[in-house]
C-alpha cells in the first residue's frame, strides 16, 4: 500500500486536490510493484502535477520492511520520471519539521496538522496524510516550491 497526496500552491496558499492509497494486493513482489507503478502512472497522467515529492527511506528495525518500502519508493520515482515529472526527496525529519514544527512529531500530530493546513473536514488516513505532508513540505521548501536535499543536513530534527 502506498499513500499519495496532491495539493495546489497559489502564492502562499495551499489547496487540497486529492489523496488516498494505492493497494498493491497480494502475490509476488514484481506484480505488486507493477500495480503501484501503474496506479501512480494513471494518477500522474490524470492530474499532471508539476513536481513530485517522495520521502527518503532509512533503515529501521526490520530490514526486510525497509527493503520492501525502498522498492515501492523506486516504483513511485520511476512513475514520475517516466512522465517527466521532476522528483524531490525529503527525510521524515524534514517533512515533520515543515508540517508540525519539530522532527520528532507523532503520526497523529502530522495527520492533525495536515488537516488544519489544508482545511480538511477530517483527519486523512495515515498513509495519505504522510503523502500530503511530503507535498506540503515541498511546497514550503522554497519560493520556487522545489528543493532537493543536496547540501542540507538534519540536526536535531531541523534542516540545516
Amino acid at each position: 500500500m502506498t499513500g499519495f497526496g496532491l495539493i495546489d500552491k497559489s502564492g502562499q496558499k495551499l489547496s487540497y486536490v486529492t489523496s488516498g492509497v494505492i493497494k498493491s494486493g497480494e502475490g509476488e513482489l514484481p506484480a505488486r510493484l507493477g500495480v503501484l507503478f501503474s496506479g501512480l502512472t494513471e494518477l500522474i497522467a490524470g492530474h499532471r502535477p508539476d513536481m513530485c515529492a517522495v520521502e527518503i527511506v532509512f533503515v529501521n528495525v526490520n530490514p526486510q520492511s525497509t527493503l520492501l518500502l525502498g522498492q515501492a519508493r523506486g516504483a513511485a520515482i520511476c512513475a514520475a520520471v517516466a512522465a517527466k515529472v521532476p522528483v524531490a526527496e525529503y527525510t521524515a525529519l524534514q517533512v515533520k519539521q515543515a508540517v508540525v514544527g519539530h522532527g520528532k512529531a507523532a503520526k497523529e500530530q502530522v495527520q492533525e496538522m495536515v488537516k488544519r493546513l489544508l482545511s480538511l473536514p477530517a483527519v486523512p488516513q495515515a498513509d495519505a496524510a504522510d503523502a500530503l505532508a511530503c507535498a506540503i513540505c515541498h511546497a514550503h521548501s522554497s519560493n520556487l516550491g522545489a528543493m532537493s536535499t543536496a547540501g542540507y543536513r538534519v540536526r536535531g530534527g531541523r534542516l540545516v
